[in-house]
C-alpha cells in the first residue's frame, strides 16, 4: 500500500490545543512518505497551530460558521466543500483523528481508497464504523500525542525509528522581533529572566482562583523575574485576567498583554521565557514545545493532556491517573482524589472545580521556585 500513496489527508476538527498535538503526525508522515502531498483539514481559527509546519503542504479550513446557517445554505456550503476536497486534494489516504460525525462523513466523501479512524463503541451516526477501511482501538489511558501516533504507526506498519514525537509550532521571525521590541520598550533586557503566566481558559472550570494566581504573580515579582500575563481576546477571559492583575500590588512590574497577542505571539513569548505557568489550555501546549511548564489540572487527565516534553520520545509521560506528576522539564499539578479526572464542567455542573480551588499557592510556588533555581 505504501508505495502507491501520493496524497494524504489528515482531519482534525477540534480546538487549537488538539490540533497542535497532531503536529508529530505530520512530521512522521513526511519521514515515511517524503514525496507525498500531505494536507491538514482543520477548523477555522486553529490555522496558526499548524501554519508553517515544514511537513504540511496544504491546510484546508472548515468554516465553523457554516453550522449556524439555514439547512439549505448549510447543505450547499458543505457539499461544495466536500467537492473541493476531491478536486483539489484527491487523497489516496484519509486519516480521521477527530472521531466526530462530520469528520467521518468528510473521510468517506474524500474519495480516498484508504480511510482510517478510531474505532468507537458509542456511535451517534449510523454505520459510522463502516465508513473506515481501517479502524483502530486506541488505548485511552495514553497521552493524545501517543494515541495519534499509534494510529499512524499501525496503519502504515511504520518502524519505531520513523516516528517523530516532537510537538512543533512554527514561529515567524516577525513575531519574535515584535515580542523583542515590546520587551525592550518595557525595560526587559536580554539577560532578564521572564515568566509567562496565562491564567485563563475558555472554560472557567479549568481555572484556579484569581486570588491564588495573583499571589503567585506577586511571588514571581519578589523573586526578581519579569512577568508577562496573557489571555485570549475573548471578553470574559480578558476581564478575568485583568481582575487577577487588579489584585497584584506591584502592577508596574507586570507586562500585561491580556487579549492582545496572536497565537504565534504567544509562542514567541513562551519561547523567550524561562518558565510558563498556567492552567490546562492551548497556550500551555504551545509553551511546552519550547519551555518548561508548570500547569494546573482539574477535571481533565494529565495522562491524556499533560504538557508534552519533546525529549521524552516514546516513554509514557504521566503514568498515574492523577496527583502531582513530572514529565521531563514539565510539571502537572493535580489532586489525587478518587473523582479525578471526572471530565465534568465543574463539580455538579457548578462550572467551578473544588479540586483546583484546593491547590495551595505554597505548594505551587515551591515547584516554580525550584524550576527557576534550576532544581
Amino acid at each position: 500500500m505504501n508505495s502507491d500513496i501520493k496524497s494524504i489527508l489528515v482531519i482534525k476538527l477540534r480546538h487549537i490545543g488538539d490540533v497542535l498535538l497532531t503536529s508529530p503526525v505530520f512530521s512522521t508522515l513526511r519521514r515515511a512518505f517524503p514525496d507525498a502531498r500531505i494536507t491538514a483539514l482543520i477548523n477555522s481559527g486553529t490555522e496558526d497551530a499548524l501554519s508553517g509546519h515544514p511537513s504540511i503542504d496544504n491546510i484546508l479550513v472548515f468554516d465553523r460558521k457554516i453550522k449556524g446557517f439555514s439547512f439549505i445554505k448549510k447543505y450547499s456550503r458543505e457539499f461544495s466543500f466536500l467537492k473541493s476536497i476531491r478536486s483539489r486534494i484527491s487523497p489516496d489516504v484519509a486519516i480521521d483523528l477527530t472521531a466526530g460525525d462530520r469528520a467521518a462523513i468528510i473521510t468517506l466523501m474524500s474519495g480516498a481508497k484508504v480511510r482510517a479512524g478510531k474505532h468507537s463503541s458509542k456511535l451517534s451516526l449510523w454505520g459510522k464504523n463502516f465508513i473506515y477501511t481501517h479502524r483502530f482501538v486506541l488505548d485511552g489511558s495514553k497521552h493524545v500525542v501517543t494515541q495519534n501516533l499509534d494510529l499512524i504507526q499501525r496503519l502504515f506498519s511504520l518502524s519505531d525509528e520513523t516516528i517523530d514525537y516532537s510537538v512543533r509550532i512554527h514561529i515567524p521571525d516577525r513575531e519574535r522581533d515584535d515580542i523583542a521590541k515590546l520587551f525592550k520598550i518595557n525595560g526587559v533586557s536580554d539577560t532578564d529572566k521572564v515568566v509567562h503566566v496565562h491564567p485563563t481558559s475558555r472554560w472557567f472550570f479549568k481555572c484556579w482562583t484569581d486570588e491564588c494566581m495573583a499571589e503567585v504573580i506577586e511571588n514571581l515579582i519578589s523573586f526578581g523575574v519579569r512577568v508577562v500575563v496573557t489571555s485570549s481576546p475573548d471578553t470574559k477571559e480578558t476581564e478575568r485576567a485583568n481582575h487577577i492583575l487588579s489584585l497584584v500590588k506591584q502592577k508596574g512590574e507586570v507586562i500585561s498583554l491580556a487579549g492582545n497577542t496572536t497565537l504565534k505571539g504567544l509562542a514567541a513569548i513562551s519561547e523567550r521565557s524561562a518558565l510558563f505557568f498556567g492552567v490546562d489550555s492551548a497556550p500551555m501546549h504551545i509553551a511546552a514545545a519550547n519551555t518548561p511548564v508548570v500547569a494546573l489540572f482539574g477535571p481533565s487527565g494529565a495522562f491524556n493532556w499533560g504538557p508534552w516534553d519533546n525529549n521524552r520520545s516514546a516513554e509514557a509521560p504521566y503514568l498515574r491517573r492523577n496527583s502531582i506528576q513530572h514529565s521531563g522539564i514539565h510539571t502537572a499539578f493535580q489532586r489525587d482524589w478518587d473523582c479525578i479526572p471526572c471530565g465534568q464542567d465543574g463539580c455538579n455542573g457548578s462550572k467551578k472545580s473544588k479540586c483546583l480551588d484546593d491547590i495551595t499557592t505554597d505548594e505551587v510556588w515551591s515547584v516554580i521556585k525550584g524550576k527557576l533555581l534550576g532544581y
